[in-house]
């Protein structure tokens, strides 16, 4: 087992080492997400990073797994190797280890520096092998195969000699006061845009494709009667929204995916959340946790996943956050393609600052004191180094991102699709549909809306329902920013909600609907009546 914090180089070694490609297993019967390398003599199983005095799901449940590892390679970084040591050595007391130090690049005096690790090999009878965990030598890496191959037996909680180094990252923008925070945000924002762009781009050419390959069957099978058809070609049938699935949903994600993937493999994720970290804290967010808020505007379903590595106490928030505001691809999409219908595309800069100041708010109210707390220590790690990401880094995280949307969000889709027509057919959403018409009259619009809020709790993209001709005229340009906010948040989608019940229970997902109801509901009825108040 790979042992070492996050970002420290695990995944970037073990693939150097093995030149195996991973495999995504649960450890031993374990929860715990690990990637498996398998070679003719040893099979090395790297965990999740550990952060420093961290009670994160995944910390808890990798020490957990850890009482069933024959062997233990422990991973510090060279640039605070006393920190990591201490850490590393206390939770394996007894157990056969060896030890691997990345960024020795980063080491200014090599020859002292080995001469100290020479000396704490011999206190600790630890074999220590130090190697730039990017690009690693030939002779390197056959002297670490060495050392995994003869471990010595942890004998002491903390090194007896210590290195009495420590390296720090050099100082830059992000770390500045004023300006990190405001380039922060840039740098936030700059994914969701590109993944836009590149999706639409990409959705020009294939919807053509697709609607040419599905379009003969979808005739053929429209004619057939009974359920079948519905399930197949009705308003919700597969053939009839299967497309958007791959059209839309698909570039977002995959682009989206690869630019965080840079993001997290160059440590430019951990540099922004360091530098966001102090203006997140006072509504219950961690700065680490703004990454797993922006993969949801991809897909909420691995951004809720990933919340297994926010601190126990921000978890709740995170997700809170992911479900409440993050615009998936389906919710984005959906929602510039109502507002180019209604030829008003300018209203995407309220929308999302609306988006925006009404997560944070909802944050707020729904985080636990423990996480707003200044002196709650597990909120933030030192500042990372900046490096260059390797694509093996990039491919294996994105890999892993678009390997969860496949495995949990498709399979759900399709059969959220099957029920939906279903439900279609029998009368069902146009009865709720009706019985929510007067509704809308709490929120200031029109009856019309009510469907797209009916459908846009089962699938985001509902809200293109808004776009038919008659709804879009009839409705001014605060009641489509208004209608569109309360379709996109009332509710979460069902794969989203499903997704919550799965990690965090169903209890936990029950009172989360309930709070996240009633605070879009209580905006969008602010909104609505003070435009409408006021002639918008």
């Amino acid at each position: 087992m790979l042992l070492g914090r996050a970002g420290v180089g695990k995944s970037a070694l073990v693939r150097a080492l093995t030149g195996q490609p991973a495999r995504s297993v649960n450890f031993r019967g374990t929860a715990v997400p690990c990637s498996e390398y398998t070679t003719p003599g040893r099979v090395f199983v790297e965990t999740p990073g550990l952060h420093r005095a961290s009670d994160a799901d995944t910390a808890h449940r990798t020490l957990e797994a850890l009482k069933d590892a024959d062997e233990v390679l422990l991973v510090a970084s060279a640039t605070q190797l006393d920190d990591d040591l201490d850490l590393l050595l206390s939770l394996v007391p007894g157990r056969r280890a060896s030890i691997a130090v990345t960024r020795w690049d980063l080491v200014a005096d090599h020859a002292s520096a080995r001469e100290a690790i020479a000396r704490m090999s011999l206190a600790t009878g630890l074999p220590i092998v130090v190697l730039d965990a990017r690009d690693p030598d030939a002779a390197a890496l056959e002297e670490l195969r060495a050392a995994v191959a003869a471990p010595g037996a942890v004998r002491h909680e903390r090194t007896p000699v210590r290195a009495g180094w420590r390296i720090e990252p050099r100082r830059g923008l992000l770390d500045h006061a004023v300006a990190g925070p405001a380039t922060a945000v840039a740098l936030l924002i700059l994914p969701a845009v590109l993944a836009v762009l590149g999706a639409n781009q990409a959705a020009a050419w294939l919807d053509p494709l697709v609607v040419a390959s599905t379009t003969p069957l979808a005739e053929r099978i429209a004619g057939w009667p009974g359920l079948f058809g519905a399930v197949f070609t009705g308003d919700y049938g597969l053939l009839t929204m299967g497309p958007l699935l791959f059209v839309w949903a698909v570039p977002t994600v995959l682009v989206y995916s690869v630019l965080i993937s840079v993001y997290k493999a160059s440590g430019l994720a951990d540099r922004i959340g360091t530098a966001l970290h102090p203006l997140l804290r006072p509504v219950g967010l961690h700065g680490r946790d703004v990454t797993r808020v922006l993969m949801g505007f991809g897909c909420n379903v691995p951004a809720i996943v990933s919340t297994r590595s926010c601190s126990a106490c921000t978890r709740p928030t995170t997700v809170g956050a992911i479900s409440f505001g993050s615009a998936c691809s389906y919710q984005l999409g959906a929602t510039l393609a109502v507002f180019a219908a209604a030829d008003r595309s300018s209203l995407v800069v309220p929308y999302l600052a609306l988006l925006v100041a009404a997560t944070l708010v909802y944050t707020r109210l729904i985080s636990q004191p423990d996480a707003r707390s200044p002196l709650n220590t597990l909120l933030i790690e030192p500042r990372t180094f900046l490096t260059r990401p390797s694509l093996a880094a990039v491919g294996a995280e994105t890999r892993g991102t678009v390997w969860a949307f496949f495995r949990t969000a498709v399979p759900t889709f399709f059969a959220i699709a099957m029920v939906a027509s279903l439900l279609d057919r029998s009368g069902v959403l146009e009865a709720a549909g009706g019985l929510l018409g007067p509704a809308m009259a709490v929120f200031a619009l029109p009856a019309d809306a009510a469907m797209p809020t009916v459908l846009a709790a089962v699938r985001k993209d509902g809200i293109l329902l808004l776009a038919e001709a008659g709804t879009v005229a009839s409705l001014s340009a605060t009641q489509l920013l208004v209608a569109t906010f309360l379709a996109g948040t009332v509710l979460p989608c069902l794969v989203t909600a499903i997704t919550i019940g799965r990690e965090l229970g169903l209890r936990f997902a029950g009172r989360l609907v309930v709070q996240q109801s009633a605070f879009a509901g209580a905006v969008a009825a602010a909104v609505g009546w003070a435009a409408a108040a006021f002639g918008g």
